[in-house]
């Protein structure tokens, strides 16, 4: 039993959770020996048990999955660690693999993509999907935004008027028009509605 594949579920969607946990289990190899609903709970079982691989969702109550990952990955570098998520944008593709992850897999997934994942990560080795690739690339090839324009294009998404952003934020209007011509020339997009648009589907916004 000690060639198992020792696992770390952290999904805050029980039902998700317990489907992760029946189907790993019946895999010979692989062993789930703890699982958390939250990010904080993660970190704490991950020092615990330091599973050999450890399957992370991306949007988790309290501390969210990239920022669990990069926590782990700081105490444990070696640390294998799969992000499982609904999301697919460019954006929350770049966080998590910026914070440690060795793979991205979407939860659409057939089971045998999951197990494989598991096998290729638990062997040292990176597995993210060409779909995943593909976004990832759209966003290393455009300019990222500043702290800033992530600010308005937020308030964008909000619904807000240049004069609402501008008082929120206390710029000018002048300052807002500035910040959204360079969103929009970044973003590679004409009007604040594609703007917007393209932020939620990128994972740049995320509506609360």
């Amino acid at each position: 039993m000690s060639d198992q594949i020792k696992l770390l579920v952290v999904e805050d969607h029980h039902i998700v959770r317990q489907g992760l946990v029946a189907l790993l289990n019946t895999v010979p190899e692989m062993n789930v020996i703890a699982e958390a609903s939250d990010g904080n709970t993660g970190v704490e079982l991950f020092r615990k048990h330091q599973p050999d691989v450890t399957l992370m969702d991306l949007r988790l109550p309290g501390l969210g999955g990239a920022e669990a990952v990069a926590k782990i990955r700081t105490e444990f570098p070696n640390a294998r660690i799969i992000v499982l998520t609904t999301f697919d944008g460019d954006e929350d593709i770049y966080r998590a693999l910026q914070a440690g992850a060795r793979g991205y897999l979407l939860k659409g997934m057939f089971g045998d993509e999951l197990v494989d994942a598991i096998r290729t990560v638990h062997a040292g080795k990176t597995r993210i999907p060409a779909v995943v690739a593909e976004r990832l690339a759209m966003r290393m090839g455009g300019s990222a935004l500043t702290g800033r324009e992530l600010e308005v294009l937020e308030l964008i998404v909000g619904g807000k008027s240049n004069k609402e952003i501008g008082g929120s934020l206390s710029i000018s209007e002048a300052t807002v028009k500035t910040h959204i011509n360079n969103i929009l020339s970044k973003m590679g997009v004409t009007d604040r509605t594609q703007a917007a648009t393209a932020a939620i589907q990128r994972g740049l916004v995320h509506f609360k």
